[in-house]
């Protein structure tokens, strides 16, 4: 869950207060979709979980079944960013 939602739901969020306290701008040409979009994107980043995995089990099983859970969470994450971002794309062509 903290790949698949736990990333996006903290990049949009950040990325919201830092536009809305003034922090930063949202960049021309970008869309909140997008950062959703790209926020999904994030949850393909694994490395750092399996790091964790290696020094938090002992237990070969439990390891299998946390880089299971962790590389199709990342699986996951990287489809639902595509498909945000084809359909963000496919509009936009769409429009112009």
């Amino acid at each position: 869950l903290g790949l698949v939602l736990g990333k996006p739901i903290g990049i949009v969020l950040f990325s919201w207060l830092a536009v809305t306290m003034r922090l930063a701008e949202l960049p021309e040409n970008v869309s909140w979709k997008a950062i959703q979009a790209t926020g999904c994107l994030a949850g393909i980043g694994f490395t750092m979980s399996l790091f964790v995995t290696s020094l938090a089990f002992s237990s070969t099983l439990l390891i299998d079944q946390a880089k299971f859970g962790i590389l199709s969470a990342s699986f996951v994450a990287g489809i639902a960013g595509w498909s945000l971002l084809r359909r963000l794309y496919s509009n936009s062509r769409r429009m112009s």
